[in-house]
This record gives structure tokens, C-alpha cells and sequence, in this order.
């Protein structure tokens, strides 16, 4: 069950494909203006639960150092260009997409 990460961020959103079809979207926050995300394609290298601090309740890291798609302890921040480059999501998303996403998954970040 081959999944897909596609992140775009000009409309601050998450999508997760699985055999080349959309099966969830979530939005997001990014990177702010002088910390913009870094557009590209990388895989998602290490997943830690509660790794505390504002990343909330998942951090799922980046192949691209520190950069990772996290959960966040101010949930008012989704939607904006409000991070240091990294995307937030609403914990309970982000606790769903890593129950769907192997180490290794693609991710795929458009401007």
C-alpha cells in the first residue's frame, strides 16, 4: 500500500495519496517569510511521539535536517505562514497521518 505525502503551500495544505489516490486532506501551517518550507521532495526519515516542546503530539522528521511535519500546541497557528520552515497540523491529524505513513514515505512540497 504505497502512500504519497503532497504538501502545497500556497494553499496550506496536506494531502495523503495511497496507490496514486487522495485519500485525506488536512490543513496546515508553514514556513513564514525569511523561513520559508523548503519546496522539493524528500521522505519522511523518523517519527517520534510526544517529542515535546511546540511540536505537539507527533513529530514525523524530514530526510532534509531539520525540517519535519509536526503537531503543534497552538492550534490557531494552522493555515498560516507561521513556522520556522516546518509544517504544523492539528495534533489529531498529525497522530492519524503517522498511523497511515511508514518511515520512508515520500513527501512531495509545492509551492
Amino acid at each position: 500500500m504505497p502512500f504519497a505525502i503532497r504538501i502545497s503551500l500556497s494553499t496550506r495544505t496536506l494531502a495523503l495519496g495511497q496507490n496514486g489516490r487522495q485519500i485525506r486532506m488536512y490543513p496546515v501551517g508553514v514556513g513564514r517569510p525569511g523561513h520559508e518550507t523548503p519546496v522539493g521532495s524528500y521522505t519522511i526519515a523518523v517519527k517520534r511521539p510526544n517529542p515535546g516542546g511546540p511540536f505537539g503530539a507527533m513529530w514525523l522528521g524530514l530526510s532534509v535536517p531539520r525540517y519535519g511535519i509536526h503537531g503543534t500546541n497552538n492550534p490557531s497557528s494552522i493555515g498560516g505562514y507561521v513556522s520556522r520552515g516546518c509544517i504544523r497540523m492539528h495534533n489529531s491529524h498529525v497522530l492519524e497521518l503517522a498511523g497511515f505513513v511508514p518511515i520512508g514515505t515520500p513527501v512531495y512540497i509545492s509551492g
